[in-house]
């Protein structure tokens, strides 16, 4: 934790900043590791304090050992105000992306410093993963290709979509999730052309072609793929868009590294698709990061221009969607390293026929 503080506190000196007040739930779960849900913190160069209440202050003590524990026993900004007022702080950074107007406006009437808006300072730091999180993000991933892999052996026509959702959810728990990392994804037939299709209760049937988007929590930390498959056969114009995301995504495994810059990898899987003729239906972006959030910096997107490091996690998910006859997409986790990116995601990519 204190490689991770003095980061921040490198960037607040080179921002002439002196304190910064951490209230998005992520960042703060980053600098500190709390796992309770009430809480802020304020980070000064000398000095770093940890405000929650007293349903978390013993826990806090045992999380936050970096931190001096501040109880609140009033409005917890309250507190903060009397940090500022006893160092002397002249500028207090806040995060403007997590502070609502409200919070705002009692901040400004409560506390003496200028109140600075800040973006993405913490989240940029979260871009790049430190060992700790690698290992959390592969065992994420290791339980979510666990989870693949019995969805394959379990579903057959007849059961629902939110049937086999819920067994995917309930079975990852099993090996130590503690949760989704979204709303699964499970389209099926027609649907499966629905890139966002989340599991409803339409009844899988002999020849649908399924995209299975998922992942799950360890540890604060998430997973994130994609698998394509079918229940029976499906017709051709299905497997020729299914072979052609499988190239899109796999010309993105084998040339993503630090240095690239997100609009050039996006490229990859974009320019293959739109020259196979189907450019019009690829509407997303080839991937983005993620850490302690499902999406999160940098991003592989035809819109940005962020430059690659060493340890972003990114995903590949090129994708083929076609309204009224179905829709293919492949997604693996990418770690970027210095010899170029490790696929974190082991389930096979070909079509399986089920």
């Amino acid at each position: 934790m204190k490689n991770r503080m003095d980061r921040l506190r490198h960037l607040l000196e080179k921002e002439e900043l002196d304190a910064y007040l951490v209230t998005n739930h992520y960042n703060l779960r980053y600098l500190t590791r709390f796992t309770g849900t009430t809480a802020i913190a304020v980070i000064a160069k000398d000095q770093a304090f940890f405000i929650t209440d007293s349903r978390y202050t013993e826990q806090a003590k045992k999380q936050v050992p970096d931190f001096e524990i501040v109880q609140n026993r009033g409005p917890i900004f309250d507190e903060a105000a009397k940090l500022c007022d006893k160092y002397h702080w002249k500028t207090l950074a806040i995060e403007e992306n997590d502070i609502t107007f409200a919070q705002y406006a009692e901040l400004e009437a409560k506390i003496a410093s200028e109140l600075v808006p800040t973006s993405g300072l913490v989240e940029g730091l979260r871009q790049v993963k430190d060992q700790s999180e690698i290992e959390l993000i592969e065992k994420a991933v290791e339980i979510a290709d666990k989870g693949f892999m019995h969805v394959l052996e379990t579903i057959q026509p007849g059961l629902t979509e939110i049937e086999v959702a819920n067994q995917l959810d309930f079975f990852m728990r099993s090996l130590g999730a503690t949760g989704t990392s979204f709303d699964t994804i499970l389209a099926s037939g027609k649907r499966s052309a629905l890139p966002h299709g989340v599991a409803s209760e339409k009844v899988i049937e002999e020849g649908d072609l399924i995209t299975l988007d998922f992942g799950c929590y360890y540890q604060g930390y998430v997973s994130d793929m994609t698998r394509t498959f079918a229940i029976g056969e499906v017709p051709d114009q299905l497997h020729e868009i299914y072979n052609i995301v499988y190239e899109a995504n796999r010309r993105v495994r084998e040339i993503a590294r630090p240095g690239m810059r997100s609009d050039e990898l996006d490229s990859i899987a974009r320019d293959y698709i739109t020259e196979q003729g189907y450019g019009d239906y690829f509407g997303h972006g080839t991937g983005h990061g993620i850490g302690l959030e499902i999406h999160e910096g940098p991003v592989v997107s035809p819109r940005s221009e962020e430059i690659y490091e060493v340890g972003n996690v990114i995903t590949d998910e090129p994708g083929i969607y076609l309204p009224g006859i179905g829709g293919v997409r492949i997604e693996d986790d990418l770690l970027l390293t210095p010899e170029g990116n490790r696929v974190l995601t082991k389930s096979p990519r070909d079509l399986i026929v089920l």
